[in-house]
């Protein structure tokens, strides 16, 4: 395995450049924050985005937890990476990820200043300070005051151009930290509700969800859902596997901590006639 790195201070844009460094040299996998990343999707890990505090963020992209460690190296070892880029705020750091995942040594060091000039790096220096953003290099979409206009896609984002028309926005997640919020926002219902009702119509027994909600807390979303199931399936089960299916991949796709999803069933549906 051949382990890199791509050091520089905190907002100076290490996440926003990975991609184009890993694609240049053919590096298939990167460690950024907390999370291994590999094929434009989370493959193990939790964000550190999502912790309380800046102190709990730093402690949680070191790996400190002996779960969080086990899952990533197991994660490395079964998908046999071959190649991996870590992100870190100096050599002492990625240094310490590596050794607590058991990577060999880095092979080469990028420093940012190396690939990114004056100008681009106080510009992204300037988000970091001024609006609390930061990047995962992960599709998804940004964490904006409206969502109007947006359509999420599994793999890319797209920005509405006309009529049944839409342009790529590239591939990147902004988010906007607990630990550096600066104000209260919201995120689009339909967005979240699009990505729901697709995880769950894959579930035997699901009809269709009549109640969706999203609440905005400090230490993450939560979401209400009402559903409509079929009485020919056991709905213990189906309910069971509407929630877990739905909460994996709203966190795997936007990387935002999901403190609860309640799950009511509204009706069921018997011989194709619908019953409160």
């Amino acid at each position: 395995m051949k382990v890199y790195a791509l050091v520089g201070p905190s907002g100076t844009g290490k996440s926003h450049k990975s991609s184009l460094v890993a694609r240049d040299m053919g590096i298939t996998h990167i460690i950024d924050d907390g999370l291994l990343i590999g094929g434009n999707r989370v493959v193990a890990g939790t964000s550190a985005k999502r912790e309380k505090t800046k102190m709990a963020s730093v402690r949680h992209a070191l790996f400190y937890t002996e779960e969080h460690r086990r899952d990533v190296a197991r994660a490395i070892k079964t998908k046999k990476v071959d190649s991996i880029l870590i992100l870190g705020t100096s050599d002492k750091m990625v240094r310490s990820i590596a050794e607590k995942l058991n990577l060999p040594e880095i092979e080469r060091t990028i420093y940012i200043q190396d690939i990114s000039d004056e100008e681009e790096i106080n510009t992204a220096l300037s988000h970091r300070k001024d609006k609390g953003k930061h990047v995962i290099p992960v599709p998804t979409f940004e964490i904006k005051n409206d969502f109007s206009g947006y359509l999420l896609d599994p793999l890319y984002v797209f920005r509405r151009k006309g009529k049944n028309k839409y342009v790529s926005e590239g591939s990147k997640t902004i988010v906007r930290p607990t630990f550096s919020y600066l104000g209260s926002y919201t995120i689009s219902n339909n967005t979240l509700f699009q990505i729901a009702r697709h995880v769950a119509s894959k579930v035997e027994g699901f009809e269709s969800i009549s109640r969706f909600r999203v609440i905005n807390r400090e230490e993450g979303i939560s979401i209400e859902m009402s559903v409509v199931v079929n009485y020919n399936y056991t709905i213990i089960n189906t309910m069971r596997l509407i929630q877990k299916n739905v909460a994996d991949t709203l966190e795997k796709l936007t990387a935002l901590h999901l403190a609860s999803l309640d799950i009511t069933v509204k009706s069921i549906v018997i011989n194709g006639a619908e019953y409160p």
